[in-house]
């Protein structure tokens, strides 16, 4: 049985605009030339239907309700509840995930955050326990994650931790799950020119080799 790998993309624009997809993209096309038996699975975060978590869900801290409680309720709701398992159970069954995402207000987008508060589900991809610290359960096997992200400026990497709040916490994140390598590749500087945004594009590019490599399937 093949491995695979989990695209999530979190941006509005076509890939042909959009210089996190554009580079995101290329790292799969390069991964995929050097691990052949990977099957791609995409996911567009504003294209596809993410639940808003309801208290009505859960019968306790991310802890989605068993069957028989989901099925008293509305259809709509139980709708909502089958989406959150699909979507738990989908980024657990992937072995590598690429997720790109542009640099918005020091962060990403929205939907990934809602995203990945629809994943952390106990019991699924972490284990919690009534005064202790939670435990991930991606620890399982090796796994590895790729966090593609745009700006259009650059940050000096003294202030890295303070303004780059988006790549801190999709690595703290994805450490807690249980993810073994979690690396970071910029897409820094696209400006407010096409040319600029080309040059960004390439300088990115130009690291995708570098990260393959450390990352061990």
């Amino acid at each position: 049985m093949g491995k695979k790998l989990l695209y999530i993309s979190v941006n509005s624009k076509p890939e042909l605009i959009s210089s996190s997809k554009t580079v995101a993209r290329a790292f799969i096309d390069k991964f995929i030339d050097k691990y052949p038996d990977f099957d791609v699975e995409e996911i567009d975060l504003y294209k596809e239907h993410i639940p808003r978590l309801e208290y009505t869900y859960f019968e306790g801290r991310n802890s989605i309700i068993n069957e028989e409680s989901t099925r008293k309720l509305p259809e709509k709701d139980q709708k909502e509840i089958e989406k959150i398992r699909f979507l738990s159970y989908q980024f657990k069954a992937a072995d590598m995930y690429v997720i790109a995402a542009p640099m918005w207000s020091l962060s990403f987008p929205a939907p990934l955050k809602e995203y990945i508060d629809c994943i952390i589900q106990d019991k699924i991809t972490i284990n919690l326990k009534s005064g202790k610290m939670p435990v991930g359960l991606l620890k399982d096997r090796y796994r590895a994650l790729v966090y593609i992200q745009s700006s259009g400026g650059k940050i000096p990497w003294t202030a890295d931790v303070i303004m780059d709040r988006g790549e801190n916490y999709i690595r703290d994140i994805m450490k807690i799950l249980g993810i073994a390598t979690v690396k970071e590749l910029k897409v820094e500087g696209t400006g407010t020119t096409e040319q600029e945004r080309l040059n960004a594009i390439k300088d990115a590019e130009e690291k995708i080799d570098n990260i393959i490599s450390e990352i061990k399937f």
